[in-house]
């Protein structure tokens, strides 16, 4: 497996891929994002984690451009962010909603590929080498259906890198898989994300996860979701699963990390 980066080189000029500025917004008349200010520089991995109901997932879709802030500013790549783009693509928690049951693997695939206009002969090769880069290369012509948890989300995976995104938004997307699963795919998007150099935003409640992951951890407060902790994320790449984890930089973290859920669920932070 590649090293991924522990920081992307920057941008010439020095602009971060993504840049929010005093991002708010309210929802129904409640304020749901408060005061959001956070640079993700070019092939950055952050993770976001927090308590339940601090606008973790409403943090990522203003990154996504699905939601327009109440105050501030969403910027990417320099511009302000008004609508969803091509070059950010979005990977949900629940594969099963996010795929088309009527499509096979390859089909699915090829759905992202006609979204960008890509010309029919190039697709078949586009679609193969997707497939062989979330270990599916055999599995083209199945449904969803008859593919388990752990193959939906890498045939989910598989059609947001046809994009070839220069952003990959991520929504808890290994929640629901069991854990010998949820780890070969930790590892996977870690190649991935060395081998595409994509900056990835990823949401998760696991602390574990978010460590191992991350090159930083964005801790957010809840009621109204604003940022309580950031930390820096120095452990070497590649990253194993046992022994990454038996760092003691990794234990520190992750008692840092848990004290500040454990404080913000109680309402003391």
């Amino acid at each position: 497996m590649k090293p991924a980066p522990a920081m992307a080189e920057p941008h010439p000029d020095g602009t971060p891929l993504y840049r929010f500025e005093q991002v708010s917004l309210s929802l129904g008349g409640k304020l749901i994002i408060d005061g959001l200010s956070l640079d993700v520089r070019r092939g950055e991995f952050v993770c976001i984690v927090g308590a339940s109901g601090c606008g973790k997932t409403t943090a990522l879709r203003l990154a996504a451009g699905l939601y327009q802030p109440s105050g501030g500013d969403v910027r990417f790549d320099g511009k302000t962010m008004r609508t969803p783009r091509q070059d950010i693509a979005i990977i949900f928690q629940d594969y099963g909603k996010a795929l088309l049951p009527w499509r096979t693997a390859s089909a699915n695939i090829s759905l992202a590929l006609e979204a960008a206009k890509v010309p029919k002969s190039d697709r078949p090769r586009l679609i193969r080498e997707g497939l062989a880069k979330v270990g599916l290369g055999d599995h083209g012509d199945k449904y969803p259906a008859e593919m388990s948890g752990g193959m939906q989300q890498r045939l989910q995976i598989a059609r947001c890198l046809a994009q070839n995104p220069q952003a990959l938004l991520m929504d808890e997307p290994f929640g629901a898989l069991d854990a010998m699963t949820r780890q070969s795919l930790q590892d996977e998007v870690l190649m991935l994300a060395a081998d595409t150099g994509a900056t990835v935003i990823f949401v998760t409640h696991d602390l574990e996860e978010a460590i191992y992951l991350g090159d930083r951890v964005i801790g957010l407060l809840p009621h109204p979701g604003r940022i309580g902790i950031e930390l820096k994320v120095d452990l070497p790449r590649p990253r194993n699963q046992l022994t990454t984890r038996e760092e003691p930089e990794f234990l520190r973290l992750r008692r840092i990390l848990f004290d500040f859920i454990k404080a913000s669920e109680g309402g003391a932070a």
